[in-house]
């Protein structure tokens, strides 16, 4: 065995210090993580409350910064201008998103939820059925789930789309112009749907149940994916243990909700009663959803030119 002297042992060890350091130089300076989350009132509303995401994120280095948003095309804008990370969404802006050429990639389903949108009309309103909508002032926010509902209820009326005297106003303008009766009708989800129901004593003319079904969906950047999958898998970690929570304890969770939306609880119970919780992966199923309304979207000429929702399957396929 050779021996190594004690000078030349240090000069070693020194060597492979010096070789050393620049890897922890590295590491200091690597680039913190962020989850930068656009949210609306509903599961996610309770994951921001809670904190529970920040501490799960914490031992990876990983911070989140919130952002609320009142619906979700605008949610997708702040996505394709690069300004958040994560969001909840409903079923059809990711498809104005994407024929926009946003870099959208579906993450997480929800299980449907076809009782938490729907057609309202004033409580003495002479309107009585879908059919009786033509040509009457129609509120909804362009691009988000409630404009497929419209859509698939007219057509399921025999209403033609071109009949439809839609206004596109976002959820507090539309409420205004309800109110006011500036409007005939509003399609909306909750908890607005609920919020109307209870202290405007709206009538629902029609929801979605045996016509879309109204699922929920979490999405990210292609990008942000293929970076961040593991940050984006404990998300939705946390998500579906407040779903099992929510579904085991409705009272409970409603109580919550009405906190942290400031609303009365009686609106908060409406919501959380009529909706099925549970989060789901992205399936080939569930694309071929996603597919039927981008088709219909672009048969009506409401987005540009025809997409593949494959393109958007960032997380992949279950």
């Amino acid at each position: 065995m050779t021996l190594i002297s004690a000078p030349r042992r240090r000069l070693i060890q020194g060597v492979a210090a010096a070789i050393a350091l620049p890897s922890f130089a590295a590491l200091a300076q690597a680039p913190a993580r962020q989850l930068r989350i656009g949210n609306q009132k509903g599961p996610l509303s309770v994951l921001k409350g809670r904190g529970t995401l920040e501490k799960r994120l914490a031992p990876l280095g990983v911070t989140v910064k919130w952002t609320e948003f009142t619906a979700g095309p605008v949610q997708l804008e702040a996505l394709n201008v690069g300004s958040i990370d994560f969001g909840d969404v409903g079923e059809a802006p990711p498809i104005f998103a994407q024929a926009a050429g946003a870099p959208l990639a579906y993450v997480a389903a929800t299980v449907p939820r076809p009782r938490a949108e729907a057609v309202i009309v004033p409580k003495g309103s002479a309107i009585k059925t879908v059919a009786d909508l033509k040509g009457k002032k129609i509120a909804l926010n362009k691009g988000s789930n409630v404009h497929y509902l419209i859509v698939k209820l007219a057509e399921k009326h025999g209403l033609p789309y071109t009949d439809l005297n839609l206004v596109y106003l976002p959820p507090a303008d539309a409420r205004a112009a309800f109110e006011k009766g500036s409007v005939d009708a509003w399609v909306i989800w909750d908890p607005f749907l609920a919020a109307a129901e209870k202290s405007l004593e709206a009538r629902v003319l029609a929801d979605a149940t045996g016509v879309v079904g109204n699922r929920g969906y979490y999405f990210s950047s292609l990008d942000y994916v293929a970076k961040n999958a593991d940050v984006l898998a404990i998300a939705v970690e946390e998500i579906n243990k407040i779903d099992v929570w929510g579904a085991a304890n409705k009272g409970d969770y409603a109580a919550e909700l009405a906190t942290l939306w400031g609303l009365p609880k009686p609106v908060a119970d409406l919501s959380v009663g009529r909706v099925d919780y549970g989060t789901t992966p992205i399936t080939k199923a569930i694309l071929a959803e996603q597919q039927q309304i981008a088709d219909t979207f672009f048969a009506l000429k409401l987005i540009p030119k025809k997409i593949n929702l494959l393109e958007a399957a960032g997380a992949g396929i279950a």
